[in-house]
Formats: C-alpha cells, structure tokens, sequence
C-alpha cells in the first residue's frame, strides 16, 4: 500500500520527538494542501493594499486641499469659487486654498491641475472654455475631455451684452446699426474661449466688424468697460449690478427666457437672434486617477455645499442657475463635457475661429 506524503511527514516527525529534535511537522500534515495554504494567503496579502487605500480615503482629508481658479480675483468664476469652498470647507474639515492662475485662456491653469498628483489635495474649477473649447483652440500637452476625473457640476449660466455707457445705442437694433456704420472701429473685450466664440458668432450673425481685445480675466475688462476703453464685452448676469447704478448698458441676454431678476433686458432670441443663445457651465475637476473613494468624498462636499440654502441665495443673486440634484455627479458631468466636445468642435472648425 502506498504511503502518502502526509503519513511519511508524520513518521519523521515522532521519529525526531523521540530523538529530542523539536520540528513543526511539515505543512502537507497541516491540514491544509500546500497550494491552498498559498493562495490563501496570497490572497490576504492582496487584500492588505486595498485595506490601506480604504483606510486613507475614510482619513480624507488630512490637509489642506487646492483649487485651481483658471481667472483672476474678483471674476465671476472666482465668485463662484469662494461661495462653494466656503461651505465644502465645513463637510471636509480642512481649509482650500484658493489659487487664481489666469492667462491663455485658463489652459495655464488647467495645465496645472492635470499635471497634478491624483491625491485628492488638487482640484480645479473648469467651465465650458477651459474643458470643452481649448480643446479645439490649441494644441494642448493635456486632454480636455480625457485627462480628468469629474467631480460635479456646479452652475450655468448666460451671457449678457454688455455696453461702455455713453455708447450712442438705446437697443440692440440701434447697436447692430451703430456697429455698421463703425465697421472695425469698435472693440470688445474678450476673457475667454466662450466670450470669444459668442462675439464672433455675433458678429457672423449681425454681419459686423468688431475688434477683439484680449484681458487675462472678467475683472479688468469690465474696469475697462466701465472705464469707457472697450465699447463692449460678453459677460455673466452677475455684473447687472453696475447697469442699475447707471455704470454700463445692457443690450441683450443668450438665455432662452428673460432673466427673473432682470426682466427688462430682452433675449436675442426676442430680437431675432436665435443663434446666440448660449450658455456656459462650471464643475469640479480632479486629475485623471484619482481614487474614486476620494472622487465620492468631494461630491459630497460639493452636493451638501449646493444644497445650502445660504449658498444657493447667494449664487442665485450672482445670476447663476444651480444644476438640479440629480445632475451634480460625476458621470453627469463627464457626459456633458464629451456633449459639448462632440457639438462645438465641427462649428469652431467650420467657422475657422482662431484663439488670440
């Protein structure tokens, strides 16, 4: 009969007991085949990384986290940048920082934050221009559409034509007219990819020459507008306050309807422009690879942020719609971004509109 493996580590080892020799019995007399006992344990020290890395994302936070602000201080997406963080800081318990990196169309900024390490301590504001648009603009050392982890969507909102006030135009028919008889002795202010893309279609619609002047962010050009520098500029609803004080004029907004707070301002769609209505969106980015532990934890943050009546107020006063609840998550916004890639790509090339 054949003795098998375990029966003949058995002998030894009584063999060895009765010789004094103390040995732990070979492991096929463990109870456990070999191969088993391998995988077994293979499989524990595979579960070790993945119990590290739910460990630390349950820690998330433990610093301070950046955000990349592609505009200057002062801006509207700056605005919004400071409202939303305030209150993310409260669900997150730690501090964001906030760094305005503006120039080239936000691609600087945006640069910066694909660059980054895919922690969860770097994360950018992007819009419409920066996500979207610099995609068919430039040549980029990064991927607008694949090189980041969305967050969350934030807000949208239209554009309105805004006016240096002593502009001898008292509507948007009177503007069109004005701008003619000024063929290419008018200039408008141009902040970024989307003002761009909405004074050249303005243009192409109203059949106009308007001179592009390019300001590294939305603040200065309206100082500048204010200032009576540049005759017009394609800004958000937020800057209505300086049209009540009487600073500047406003001709028309892109929005489908009138604004709720600003219901004398007509549509260009009422004055015959259907073409111009536009709106622009912001969300939250990460880096492409960050976990998606730490991607859940900021969606939170973001959700609980939006959803604070204090917060909500004060975007809303801004001239900013909040998207609805079931449209701040991630895939959301990642379905939005390729949307807009796949509708604005073939129309920049077609109408041959080059970034300054």
């Amino acid at each position: 009969m054949k003795t098998s493996l375990c029966q003949v580590a058995t002998l030894q080892h009584r063999s060895q007991s009765r010789r004094g020799i103390r040995r732990q019995p070979k492991s096929a007399c463990s109870g456990q085949h070999p191969r088993r006992r391998f995988l077994s344990l293979a499989a524990g020290a595979a579960a070790l990384p993945a119990t590290t890395r739910l460990a630390w994302a349950q820690a998330y936070p433990t610093r301070p986290i950046t955000m990349i602000v592609p505009g200057a201080a002062g801006g509207p997406t700056d605005a919004i940048a400071r409202v939303v963080t305030e209150r993310m800081r409260k669900s997150l318990g730690q501090s964001i920082i906030i760094e305005n990196v503006s120039g080239a169309d936000g691609t600087i900024a945006t640069a910066r934050a694909a660059r980054a390490r895919p922690d969860g301590y770097t994360i950018d504001l992007g819009f419409t221009g920066t996500h979207v648009l610099n995609g068919a603009f430039y040549s980029l050392s990064y991927d607008v559409v694949n090189d980041f982890a969305p967050i969350s969507l934030l807000i949208t909102t239209p554009q309105v034509l805004f006016a240096r006030k002593a502009l001898p135009a008292n509507d948007l028919n009177e503007l069109i007219a004005w701008l003619k008889a000024n063929s290419n002795k008018a200039s408008a202010g141009i902040t970024s990819l989307g003002p761009r893309l909405q004074t050249t279609f303005f243009q192409k619609e109203t059949g106009t020459q308007i001179t592009h002047v390019p300001y590294r962010g939305a603040a200065p050009a309206m100082q500048d507008l204010v200032a009576g520098q540049i005759d017009l500029l394609f800004s958000a609803p937020d800057q209505l306050a300086l049209v009540e004080a009487g600073s500047i004029k406003a001709y028309a907004v892109t929005s489908t309807t009138r604004l709720a707070f600003a219901p004398d301002i007509p549509t260009f769609a009422e004055m015959g422009l259907p073409g111009l209505s536009f709106s622009q969106w912001m969300g939250l980015f990460a880096p492409k690879g960050t976990p998606k532990d730490i991607i859940g934890r900021l969606n939170a943050a973001t959700v609980e942020a939006l959803t604070d009546a204090a917060v909500r107020l004060r975007l809303v006063n801004l001239g900013f719609e909040i998207f609805p609840r079931e449209q701040q998550t991630p895939e959301a916004l990642g379905a939005l971004v390729k949307a807009d890639a796949e509708k604005w790509w073939p129309i920049i090339k077609e109408f041959g509109i080059k970034a300054d």
